[in-house]
């Protein structure tokens, strides 16, 4: 039996007013949640510490969206992974896309804030995943395979069975297009090969990989009923309380 993981990623939205409403209706929603499910919301920074404490009698568990991979110091901006566990983090998302596209990130940044998230008994949520032109051009398996393998590089075996992956197709992402079932298990399946050449397959087939491109209420059964995804990044849909939990229920019905 899977333990899915659904994830919610609300990128830059809900300042901590915006955040307690969401979460309000999220508890309306679901009261309670599976054993056999686990649930994250990752707001942005302003809304951490008072998610942490409006979902305290919950079992949603909440997740940052970026960490440093320096422990203190002159770095701006940033913020460490001793803060985010302090602010009562359980998971940390790594190399998203958008971070990747928009912010510099590196397979070599992405494999330190890695370690530095797992020495800090957060869960790494890290990306990986393509780009339309990267696809066309017959890349994405290689592309995908160095990803991973760059951002498991140093890492034990128990280890990485903290870490969790989320295939995110970047075509997919905020376009309203969504990879295919069979697009997603495929890839999902691929990564899966990857981790049991790093690994072996017991490893490979304890660490959880999410999909992470578009997932809905109306294609999440399609998606989960997946052989290896075993859950979902979800992005937009995750800022409605209502299409979050059906997303949840949905899960809860599959594992």
């Amino acid at each position: 039996m899977r333990r899915f993981l659904i994830a919610g990623n609300w990128k830059m939205n809900c300042g901590p007013s915006d955040a307690a409403g969401l979460l309000e209706g999220l508890k309306e929603q679901k009261s309670e949640v599976s054993e056999d499910v686990d649930v994250l919301v990752c707001p942005p920074y302003v809304s951490l510490s008072m998610s942490v404490n409006y979902l305290h009698d919950t079992d949603i568990q909440v997740g940052a969206q970026n960490l440093h991979f320096e422990d203190n110091g002159a770095f701006t901006g940033e913020v460490s992974a001793s803060m985010l566990t302090e602010a009562g983090c359980a998971y940390v998302i790594i190399g998203h896309s958008e971070r990747r596209q928009y912010f510099g990130e590196t397979d070599e940044s992405v494999n330190k804030k890695t370690h530095k998230a797992i020495d800090h008994n957060l869960g790494p949520v890290v990306c990986v995943g393509e780009s339309l032109e990267q696809r066309k051009e017959g890349i994405h398996f290689d592309l995908v395979k160095d990803q991973v393998t760059a951002a498991f590089d140093g890492i034990n075996e128990v280890d990485a069975l903290d870490v969790v992956i989320a295939y995110e197709p970047i075509w997919a992402i905020g376009t309203g297009e969504t990879a295919s079932p069979e697009q997603a298990q495929e890839m999902h399946a691929h990564i899966r090969s990857v981790l049991s050449d790093l690994y072996d397959e017991d490893t490979s087939e304890g660490v959880r990989i999410l999909y992470g491109g578009s997932m809905k209420p109306g294609n999440a059964e399609e998606l989960l009923g997946q052989k290896d995804v075993d859950g979902g990044l979800i992005g937009g849909a995750s800022l409605d309380a209502e299409s979050f939990a059906q997303i949840i229920t949905i899960a809860e019905k599959l594992s």
